[in-house]
């Protein structure tokens, strides 16, 4: 009888090792899965980031592209308008400087 209790305390502790070792390596497994889990969501949440950021740069350099065309643009316009303002008055102009070139002449004769 005694024989029997202690053989049956035995198997029970050995079961119970058993079970504590299988819980032990299930937790083992369930925190490696979670790691590696977390480090998968991080390079995701990298590789979103990273494409965010080189999305927002493209549209950056969009914009300035399209603003520096325009400054161009504008610039270009407001050279040809001085351009021909400056062309129409240039007889005028010339007119002028004779006279005055004239006037220098007499003055210093």
């Amino acid at each position: 009888m005694k024989t029997e209790v202690l053989k049956s305390i035995k198997e029970t502790e050995a079961k119970s090792k058993s079970t504590i070792t299988a819980a032990e390596s299930a937790a083992e497994q369930t925190l490696a899965n979670a790691k590696l889990e977390a480090d998968n969501l991080i390079a995701k949440a990298e590789t979103i980031a990273e494409d965010y950021k080189k999305q927002r740069l493209l549209d950056a350099r969009n914009v300035a592209t399209a603003k520096h065309a325009a400054i161009v643009t504008q610039g270009k316009a407001d050279a040809d308008h001085l351009i021909n303002a400056g062309s129409k008055k240039l007889p005028q102009a010339t007119s002028l400087f004779v006279e005055r070139f004239k006037e220098k002449l007499h003055v210093s004769a």
